[in-house]
């Protein structure tokens, strides 16, 4: 056996295995990259629990809670766990590192494994997570990628990491495309902390000494806040535009978001927001073309009348560097056309010194 002490969230990876011991519902929400759910408590006996608790005290609540813990317990031991060697090592967490993980501890000592207990459980890792990323964001060697809307930023970003460059994809972490209609079809977003989670899994793999492409981004993207650090240093880097003719952004758009055809109904729906912005004629006559399905010419109007204005405004007020951007035009927007953008963007030297 090693010694057993507190282990710290920076000595996980020294383990065989991350078993999280919480219910299923607060694994889904988040949990820490690798790890497994084993919960000693589904999410019925956690509640079940949890009501006894406070309707007839601690004990009752131990004595009910121990027979569930002990049943789920043997159901691991006798499946997930049944092939274990003798020398298996596992890590356990539960929320804040007490009696759920403790128990299965204990159980997993007797059976004979070295098991160890995260100090700190699940609420420790958290912390972690704002640490990091208040840490690492403040130095990050950032270049936010810019263009108007349709002009294939998060492609230009993939086809980069294809050539070898650091990226980094929020959008793709977000599951979300960041505008008005960025939802994903059948993918809802993670959730917040889960969000923060990939973030921070993201960066420790990251070389912080080279630089690292990103796309620009407002505050949220979706319902997904950004880190404040990391706003703050994207807003301070410096910026390349992507500059795109209309014709070959709005055939891009059509191919890009042709899913939203598929819903019409829903479509309408989403535009209607707009309305206090661009006033009901607009917004009828989009809602008209939404419902019967013409996609060109409502995209056509979206991007001449709301995005390519909101790009104009919003780029010069929130990046510090605006004026000193450099500019990569691109004429197409088809897979060639990306990869050149993409070689382009990679070509562009850029001064450190203007944050």
């Amino acid at each position: 056996m090693s010694a057993r002490g507190p282990v710290r969230v920076e000595d996980r990876h020294a383990f065989d295995c991350l078993i999280d011991a919480r219910s299923p519902a607060e694994f889904a929400l988040d949990h820490i990259p690798g790890a497994i759910n084993l919960p000693v408590l589904d999410d019925e006996e956690r509640c079940i629990v949890g009501t006894i608790y406070k309707q007839q005290g601690a004990f009752e609540a131990r004595r009910v809670g121990g027979a569930m813990v002990a049943a789920n317990l043997a159901k691991h031991l006798r499946e997930q766990l049944a092939d274990k060697p003798a020398n298996w090592k596992p890590l356990v967490y539960c929320w804040r590192g007490g009696m759920r993980s403790g128990s299965m501890v204990t159980w997993l000592r007797l059976v004979g494994w070295d098991a160890q207990q995260l100090a700190g459980g699940y609420k420790r890792w958290r912390h972690h997570v704002l640490e990091v990323l208040d840490r690492q964001c403040a130095g990050l060697r950032l270049r936010v990628v810019c263009g108007a809307t349709g002009s294939a930023k998060t492609r230009v970003l993939h086809a980069m990491a294809a050539q070898g460059a650091q990226v980094l994809d929020l959008e793709g972490l977000a599951c979300h495309k960041g505008s008005l209609l960025g939802a994903m079809p059948g993918q809802p977003q993670p959730s917040q902390k889960a969000f923060d989670t990939q973030l921070v899994e993201h960066l420790e793999r990251l070389d912080l000494s080279r630089p690292i492409y990103v796309e620009a981004e407002s505050r949220r993207i979706g319902r997904i806040a950004l880190p404040a650090p990391l706003i703050e240093r994207m807003r301070a880097s410096p910026c390349i535009e992507l500059s795109v003719p209309f014709e070959a952004r709005l055939a891009f758009l059509l191919r890009d978001y042709a899913y939203l055809g598929d819903d019409p109904a829903l479509l309408a729906r989403r535009i209607d927001p707009l309305r206090p912005l661009l006033g009901n004629e607009a917004i009828d006559r989009w809602q008209k073309w939404a419902l019967a399905g013409e996609l060109p010419p409502l995209f056509d109007e979206l991007a001449r009348l709301h995005y390519d204005p909101q790009y104009a405004r919003s780029q010069s007020q929130h990046f510090h560097h605006w004026p000193q951007r450099q500019t990569v035009p691109g004429d197409t927007l088809d897979e060639a056309g990306i990869d050149a953008l993409a070689a382009a963007v990679l070509a562009v030297e850029v001064n450190d010194d203007v944050r």
